[in-house]
């Protein structure tokens, strides 16, 4: 990997915020702690799906649609609007992993170019920025609700490129999901996995040229 900056593109759900949280909101309402991540990945799955047959649908949309089906289906008392209402502001409301501040200000003292490109909402990455103490190292805040489609589709990548006036070539993404990696390599980005949970790499995607377990070790890195 060259030393010469780049432009580092960062995912946001999960990789940037914590969600670990959303367990303990779930409880609250009566659910099961692990339906939140059941939640998360029937909200992606069903967004690709739109996006696949050519539909470009809000992440909080989906993902308040799928809540309704899932706690409605776990028999879940009350009112199930305010549940849902619940889960969403917590969703709202995450923190950055440890590792992110100290990690985003050593990349943006080296010279890269921050921006970030979510699924989600841009105001939301906004939100936790600023609760995090890093919205000013970040020249862009991107959202594929803006893009022709979600990421993995090569257009949002395009998109997150022509934002930046950068060929992808000089763009690296930052991703802990492998099916985000695979798609920015397939647009032509240089990739970078945060494997915090130590997993193991799919060999159906493609691999990603770097692998870090912190966003600490990303600044030293690129150094080398």
């Amino acid at each position: 990997m060259p030393a010469q900056p780049l432009v580092i593109v960062f995912d946001v759900n999960e990789t940037l915020s914590d969600m670990a949280p959303l367990a303990e909101a779930f409880a609250q309402i009566g659910a099961p702690r692990e339906l939140a991540k059941l939640w998360f990945a029937t909200l992606l799955r069903d967004g690709f799906a739109l996006t696949a047959s050519g539909d470009n649908k809000a992440f909080a949309a989906i993902g308040a649609e799928a809540l309704r089906t899932l706690l409605a289906a776990e028999g879940i008392s009350g009112n199930l609007d305010a549940a849902v209402e619940r889960i969403m502001t917590a969703m709202q409301n995450l923190s950055l992993h440890p590792d992110v501040p100290d990690g985003v200000r050593a990349l943006a003292a080296a010279g890269h170019r921050l921006i970030t490109l979510t699924n989600g909402a841009a105001a939301n990455t906004n939100k936790l920025f600023v609760a995090g103490g890093i919205r000013d190292r970040f020249e862009l805040l991107l959202s594929v609700e803006d893009a022709p489609a979600w990421k993995p589709a090569r257009a949002a990548y395009e998109y997150a490129a022509a934002s930046a006036q950068a060929e992808p070539s000089s763009m690296l993404l930052v991703a802990v999901h492998p099916w985000d990696i695979h798609g920015a390599a397939r647009a032509g980005l240089r990739t970078a996995w945060l494997n915090r949970a130590g997993t193991r790499y799919p060999s159906y995607f493609r691999a990603p040229d770097i692998t870090i377990k912190a966003l600490t070790e990303l600044p030293a890195v690129l150094a080398a």
